[in-house]
């Protein structure tokens, strides 16, 4: 009998630029995965993990039933058997010790699926008041959040460069030209950097290592985790020589007195010892920026997870409006899916997250960031007695054990738990100490819309996609999941009563009560939307699936003008003036570096790398690929250290070891260590065990004065370190 072969038009939802894809499937198995080159955006360009994805798909690794830990390891049992013994055992804890006694941590891929997110949310949160919710955005985005939470009194209102329009693109913390940008959706970005420099602009890259950005355009090394200093300076600057247009900023905002006295001492030549750029430097730059009609500044994850990553980003977002670029073409700009009525949106949204920034963690009482706790806190959440004590967890795609500060204290919390639950599709360090392990459907196996990332859209765009392939084995999407295990509560918890039977009352008329109906909802009230048949022709989950498989570009550029519309404060104004802001500049004036530890360690991502979740695939681990570091040659020659030498970097905090490469692209006193590794045999992915390496991340912090105190942030780069070459 003759194959069966398809060829359909998808997206890849590994990184942010989701850029098109067209899948293979042979007899309903994907089979291949190639870039789509009649996608409007990302025409034709996908990066070598998005290919790869076949192999994670078809993994034989990979969990595709039920499992439950016996005292032989794990073995396989039915959906019914599992989810009836998870509600049984969390229905004790919750009579024992009510919601505060259950936690929820998902991970990165998690902002990849509408549905997950709102399940993981829905669950925590339907259980009660006092459940504990951790994400990844503690170790990657939550300062940006916290930033435009103070600002614009909405963590949603987050600004993003014109990429298509601007002539002056300052990049701070991030590589794009690897990670494919973040908090910004721009597939081609390395392309679009070109197109500024192509119109007689400039791309420059602030960062302590030559990173594959920086070495494509101007690099300005920074000694790591000093930012916020240098744009102190390039405020001072601004002011101090009356570049600043007072009229224009004080329409827009409120406290500019306030921030001109909070940066005054801040003079390029204070700064110059801390950040190792000469005072000419930053004048020069803080002029451009002012004199340049279409520049941003723009900054990500090495600038969120320093020590002072919530001031930093504030901070990047005070140059952009003082030098006059904040809303305004070419500048930094409020992309958004905003609806019909969408005005609103900013303030409802601030008024709902303002009442969650008040409450605060258990453990080292940090205000909960945009309703997530701090996950460097989550193993003395789990080990600390008392009330809300985490006696039952679950965990949805997410290595938490390899991704926050000092994960072996979180290894051996887990084991403390009375029960532990994973929804993955891998048995890795951290699922592989869980009870349960629920296998969940991959990004081929669902339908899917963007949401999360419609506000960092570069060009307003969307697309939508239908399942590829029917879910492997027994796999599930995470929202049939929980929908089916508060279904079984439902009877003990009373939000869950409401949503079942809201579901089985719509069910009657033939309607399945999924998030999809929300996210068709959306695109029907967005702009490009059909407004529930107003506007004929106009988009619906249907038609974008259906009618424009390759998505639509819905306007040409980012609207301006939207400043009012994207600050949630009544008065409509940015509002600068903080105490938490004064005290971080006061705490960043007097923060040192520990005696013992001359380096400084900043993180580094990989081309061939998304965390720690794709180690197993043979293509991207082919070259007998391992885990190694970057030290600069002087530091090198100074402790006898060559190519291929295995080193012990410590830390106050832990030590690792790892194998080392000499390079010219580091700042003196700077050692990068890729984060991500540090599998340990403890999981079934077999390749990833033989590649091992070493978990990064036991260098950093899990004490609550190292856990950032305006947002929740783990430190994780600029963290002091000794390197000494291992013997033999």
């Amino acid at each position: 009998m003759a194959s069966t072969i398809e060829h359909k038009t998808t997206f890849c939802r590994i990184c942010e630029p989701l850029c098109g894809m067209v899948a293979t499937v042979e007899d309903g198995r994907l089979t291949a995965l190639r870039p789509d080159k009649d996608h409007p955006l990302s025409a034709g360009f996908a990066c070598q993990k998005g290919i790869a994805f076949t192999e994670v798909q078809n993994d034989p690794d990979r969990v595709t039933t039920p499992l439950r830990k016996g005292p032989d390891g794990y073995e396989p049992v039915s959906w019914d058997a599992a989810l009836s013994d998870i509600a049984a055992r969390l229905t004790q804890i919750l009579n024992a010790r009510g919601a505060g006694a259950v936690g929820w941590y998902m991970g990165n891929p998690g902002a990849f699926s509408y549905a997950h997110t709102f399940a993981a949310l829905g669950f925590i949160k339907g259980l009660g008041r006092g459940g504990h919710y951790f994400t990844a955005s503690s170790q990657d985005t939550n300062s940006r959040l916290i930033a435009s939470q103070m600002l614009y009194g909405a963590p949603t209102s987050v600004p993003i460069p014109d990429l298509t329009r601007t002539n002056l693109l300052v990049m701070m913390g991030a590589n794009p030209v690897v990670s494919h940008g973040s908090f910004l959706t721009a597939p081609r970005i390395k392309d679009r950097m070109h197109d500024i420099v192509k119109r007689g602009g400039r791309v420059v890259v602030v960062d302590p290592r030559r990173t594959e950005t920086a070495a494509a355009f101007e690099w300005l090394p920074v000694v790591p985790d000093a930012d916020s200093f240098l744009l102190l300076s390039l405020l001072q600057v601004m002011f101090a020589e009356h570049l600043v247009d007072t009229a224009r900023v004080t329409a827009q905002a409120d406290g500019l007195d306030w921030l001109q006295s909070l940066c005054a001492p801040f003079t390029p030549e204070f700064t110059a010892a801390r950040t190792g750029i000469d005072a000419d430097s930053v004048r020069s730059l803080a002029r451009d920026l002012v004199r340049e009609p279409r520049a941003a500044v723009y900054g990500r994850l090495g600038t969120c997870v320093g020590r002072y990553g919530t001031l930093t980003t504030y901070l990047i977002d005070a140059v952009n409006l003082v030098a006059g670029n904040l809303d305004a073409p070419g500048g930094s700009v409020f992309s958004s899916m905003e609806t019909v009525g969408g005005r609103w949106q900013a303030t409802i949204m601030g008024l709902a997250m303002r009442r969650s920034y008040r409450n605060r963690s258990r453990i080292g009482g940090i205000p909960i960031a945009v309703a997530m706790e701090p996950a460097a806190l989550m193993a003395k959440e789990i080990t600390t007695p008392g009330d809300r004590q985490i006696r039952a967890m679950f965990v949805s795609a997410g290595n938490p054990v390899l991704s926050v500060p000092n994960g072996g204290e979180l290894e051996a919390a887990f084991d403390s738990l009375e029960l532990s639950v994973a929804l993955d599709f891998y048995v890795t360090e951290t699922t592989g100490r869980c009870d349960y392990i629920l296998p969940v459907t991959t990004m081929y196996e669902r339908d899917d819309f963007p949401y999360t990332f419609q506000a960092f859209q570069a060009t307003p765009f969307r697309q939508a996609t239908d399942a590829v392939v029917a879910p492997a084995g027994q796999a599930r999407p995470e929202w049939d999941i929980v929908a089916d295990l508060m279904a079984r509560l439902a009877p003990g918890v009373p939000a869950f009563t409401v949503f079942s039977v809201a579901r089985k009352t719509l069910g009657r008329f033939g309607v399945n009560l999924q998030p999809r109906l929300m996210m068709d909802a959306l695109i029907r009230m967005s702009q490009g939307g059909d407004l529930f048949g107003l506007r004929r022709g106009g988009l619906t989950h249907r038609r974008l699936t259906e009618d424009h498989p390759h998505g639509v570009i819905v306007a040409p550029h980012i609207r301006t003008g939207a400043l009012r519309n994207s600050v949630a404060y009544l008065s409509r104004r940015v509002r600068l003036r903080h105490p938490g802001i004064a005290a971080e500049v006061e705490k960043l004036s007097s923060s040192g570096h520990p005696e013992g530890y001359p380096l400084r360690m900043i993180g580094m991502r990989e081309p061939r790398s998304e965390n720690s979740w794709m180690h197993n695939a043979p293509l991207l681990m082919r070259g007998e690929r391992g885990h190694r570091a970057l030290i600069g040659v002087d530091d090198a020659a100074e402790q006898g250290i060559t190519d291929g030498d295995v080193v012990r970097v410590s830390s106050p905090y832990g030590e690792i070891t790892v194998e080392v490469m000499t390079t010219k692209d580091l700042m003196a006193g700077v050692i990068a260590v890729p984060h991500g590794w540090g599998h340990t045999g403890t999981g079934t992915w077999k390749l990833a065990n033989r590649a091992g390496g070493s978990n990064v991340n036991r260098l950093t912090s899990s004490e609550p004065e190292d856990v950032e105190s305006l947002s929740g942030m783990a430190w994780l780069t600029g963290v002091p370190v000794r390197v000494e070459r291992v013997a033999g």
